[in-house]
């Protein structure tokens, strides 16, 4: 069974990672995989009742996840749809490159772990069009903006979809996260950006482009901020909730979602429901990526067969056995991270690495975050933050090899020297 198993996931995996040179979409393909993992697991085992409290813990831990990544992508539309984010990027005003690489990049750091590194990346890099000319350098802005948006990601429990599964899974606190990795997610943005902005010191914006207004419907300043701020508030919110209440995490967004959603319709009852028709949290849901939610399923219930068969357990037990090393384990986790998607890395960890010899806010858990957050930034196909960019841009893979590869890396290695140090 082992043997089996272990090759369908192989296989699975191996056409996830090559999606865009087979032509198969990764979400169809992760919940084919998860189809016959699930089926082939079922025809194997000789206890049906046992298998049906594995399938329960799969969906448990499965729908939790999904109903938090729905909330919080909601949200973050709602505020999109009432350009909310113009409350930040219209204050940007600035002739010289390295300093506006500099606001850009801090702008970029701190809002990916408010909202997260895709959303924001595809914010950032989207303004970038509206602010330089030349190609270029948006394309070298769009580079580092990625390594901000997964530094920045890595340090809060809302920031990146595998620090989110983390959390909510138990593996870390909001404080013990914020507390002990915000320093390191500092340097790991710190080091690329200071020899960015050496780069470019001598250069300069003669005209920027003034920002262009959206040719979607209009909405009012008083409607931006309250949006905005709400919005914000209640994603900071969300791992106060439940600190306090100790419920799960979707719990505190779903509930922020519907206070959006009510004083989103008392902000626009008198607005014609041609008007108010893009606005509504209604809309909202209909815009939302479908596909990486479906692509989230099918990987979590992946994994979970593998977990449930003990494989990952004997994976883990080997790794101890040769490399010997964790915090070298955890590294090299974090650098494969770079060549294929963090999420199966880190849901395959969480299965390798049991929380009863590994507790709370162990040295395991919070590496891990961090080396899985930061780590996809030293290849543009890494993260989702790099695959965003590199659509919106379209920057080529050697362009950003050449480019920012190498300062992603050191960046990557000086975070994690300095989270070994303080540790």
């Amino acid at each position: 069974m082992t043997a089996a198993l272990s090759l369908i996931f192989i296989f699975s995996y191996a056409a996830i990672a090559l999606e865009h040179l087979i032509k198969a979409n990764k979400s169809a393909t992760a919940i084919v995989g998860a189809g016959v993992l699930w089926a082939t697991y079922a025809l194997m085992s000789a206890d049906t009742h046992v298998l049906s409290e594995e399938v329960a813990e799969t969906i448990a831990g499965t729908a939790q996840i999904i109903f938090f990544l729905i909330g919080a992508m909601t949200i973050v539309e709602v505020i999109d749809a009432h350009q909310g984010f113009e409350v930040v990027t219209s204050k940007i005003k600035t002739k010289s490159l390295s300093v506006l690489l500099l606001i850009v990049s801090v702008i970029t750091f701190f809002l990916s772990a408010v909202l997260d590194n895709l959303t924001t990346t595809i914010v950032m890099v989207s303004l970038l069009k509206k602010l330089i000319d030349t190609k270029e350098h948006r394309l070298f802005f769009a580079g580092i903006i990625v390594i901000a948006a997964n530094s920045g990601g890595a340090w809060s429990p809302i920031g990146d979809v595998t620090t989110t599964m983390l959390w909510i899974g138990g593996q870390i606190t909001s404080y013990g996260i914020i507390s002990r990795l915000f320093l390191p997610s500092v340097v790991s943005l710190a080091i690329p950006l200071l020899i960015a902005m050496a780069m470019l010191r001598s250069e300069t914006l003669v005209t920027p482009k003034p920002i262009e207004q959206s040719h979607r419907i209009s909405t009012s300043p008083k409607e931006r901020n309250v949006v905005f701020f709400l919005g914000v508030g209640i994603l900071i919110a969300v791992p106060i909730f439940k600190s306090i209440t100790h419920l799960p995490p979707f719990m505190g967004m779903l509930l922020g979602l519907g206070v959006l959603w009510l004083v989103g319709d008392f902000l626009h009852n008198e607005k014609s429901d041609e008007d108010k028709a893009n606005l509504e949290i209604t809309a909202a849901l209909s815009r939302i990526d479908m596909p990486s939610i479906v692509f989230f399923i099918g990987i979590l219930f992946m994994v979970g067969t593998l977990e449930h068969a003990h494989i990952l357990t004997s994976l883990s037990q080997w790794l101890d056995q040769v490399v010997g090393r964790q915090d070298v384990i955890v590294f090299i986790i974090g650098l494969a991270s770079a060549i294929v998607d963090n999420v199966p890395l880190v849901a395959a960890a969480i299965g390798m690495y049991d929380i009863q010899t590994y507790p709370t806010d162990s040295f395991l858990w919070e590496f891990l975050a961090y080396c899985a957050g930061t780590g996809g930034s030293v290849l543009i196909i890494g993260s989702a933050a790099g695959v965003a960019a590199m659509g919106i841009e379209r920057i080529n893979f050697v362009w950003y090899l050449k480019k920012i590869s190498l300062l992603a890396f050191v960046g990557y290695l000086g975070g994690a020297l300095t989270y070994l140090a303080l540790q």
